[in-house]
């Protein structure tokens, strides 16, 4: 069937190249055995000078090798056909002929062709540089990771602190908590606010509710606090100053996505009267070192007094006065020059002390009647003029 199959696709091609299939003549062989094996032979008639002997066969593996014996073949000295692949080609005269190579231009062309791999290629998508690029972390070795851990990683705090700056309570009313029986570590009870405890693997609950991993950022905020508010975190009836902070808040998740908010509180105090700069924040070492005495930060105060100051004024307030048992003195007393928009005379005072009622008391003390007292510099940190 498979030379039959063959002899058909040579006639078919032949006739497509317009040759007259009256020319061929095809001789049978008698056998088809593997052992006497006798290939076809197509023979072009006499008219033409030129001959073509075209050979092919079926046979197995073995017998369709070139240039080997056939193994079962009756005479083992008769050389083995080669499997030729005949090119019917026209030659440079028109006239077709057979070749047993390809023709000279299919051959440089299969030469000059591209390789190109059937599986498609990804394309790389361009980066732009707008967009961040999302790298995947690395799995450092334990060695690294205990490197990061005791240098670089955040350790352990004390359990009433980090309940105050997730923002249960404050400091004070964290431990109370504590005591009371109403926080849990790690699913047991916990009553000793100076366990030290990390947010991001310990669970923690208050009062049935889990506290976030994440610690809320470290937030300062500089107010210019008006007349009538007090400087406390207790309740809305009062004007507290967190009362300015509501639209702040508002916008605390767009700004901060994923992270508790926190709880802020005031760095030392301002009276209900006294106007001026007062630091909010949630950073309690900070605020630690800006209130207290022993860090040495001025604070400058502007008093407006009625009546007339004179330079014995000057002089006792630069003397000082006893607050408390303890006696204050200011490090500097100015008198500021009159300005069209302020008729009162204007006092700057300089303290570092920072007592309570400070510069009121030495005011009252050298004679002088205050009307309005602001301030405008803690530290390096001066008020903005243009505040509201």
């Amino acid at each position: 069937m498979a030379t039959a199959a063959a002899i058909a696709a040579l006639s078919s091609t032949l006739s497509s190249l317009h040759l007259s299939p009256s020319l061929f003549f095809f001789t049978k062989p008698s056998s088809l055995s593997s052992r006497n094996f006798k290939p076809f032979s197509l023979i072009r008639a006499s008219s033409s000078k030129t001959e073509f002997n075209i050979t092919f066969g079926t046979g197995t593996k073995e017998n369709l090798k070139p240039n080997s014996l056939s193994e079962n073949s009756e005479n083992p000295n008769s050389p083995s056909i080669p499997l030729l692949i005949p090119w019917i080609v026209r030659g440079e005269d028109g006239n077709l002929k057979l070749q047993t190579t390809p023709p000279a231009h299919l051959l440089h062309a299969m030469a000059n062709a591209k390789t190109t791999s059937t599986t498609p290629k990804k394309k790389k998508k361009a980066i732009s540089d707008d967009k961040p690029v999302l790298k995947i972390e690395p799995k450092f070795s334990k060695a690294a990771r205990r490197f990061y851990n005791e240098n670089f990683r955040d350790p352990p705090q004390r359990l009433s602190k980090v309940l105050a700056a997730s923002g249960v309570a404050s400091r004070r009313s964290s431990e109370a908590l504590i005591f009371e029986g109403r926080v849990t570590v790690n699913g047991s009870v916990c009553n000793t606010p100076q366990t030290r405890v990390d947010p991001g693997r310990d669970i923690i609950y208050v009062n049935g509710n889990r506290i976030s991993k994440k610690l809320p950022p470290k937030v300062y905020i500089a107010l210019n606090k008006p007349k009538g508010y007090i400087c406390s975190n207790g309740e809305k009836e009062t004007k507290s100053v967190m009362l300015l902070l509501e639209d702040y808040f508002k916008s605390w998740n767009k700004i901060n996505q994923g992270f508790p908010k926190p709880r802020l509180f005031t760095v030392g105090r301002l009276d209900v009267a006294t106007t001026g700069l007062i630091i909010i924040t949630n950073d309690g070492d900070f605020a630690q070192k800006i209130s207290h005495p022993s860090s040495g930060l001025s604070k400058e105060y502007i008093a407006a007094v009625d009546g007339v100051v004179n330079k014995r004024h000057l002089i006792a307030v630069s003397q000082g006065t006893a607050i408390e048992g303890v006696h204050c003195k200011p490090d500097s007393v100015e008198l500021l020059p009159q300005q069209p928009d302020t008729p009162r005379p204007r006092l700057r005072i300089v303290v570092h002390e920072g007592r309570n009622h400070e510069v009121r008391e030495l005011v009252k003390n050298a004679g002088l009647v205050l009307y309005s007292l602001k301030r405008v510099r803690i530290g390096g940190y001066r008020l903005p003029s243009d505040l509201g």
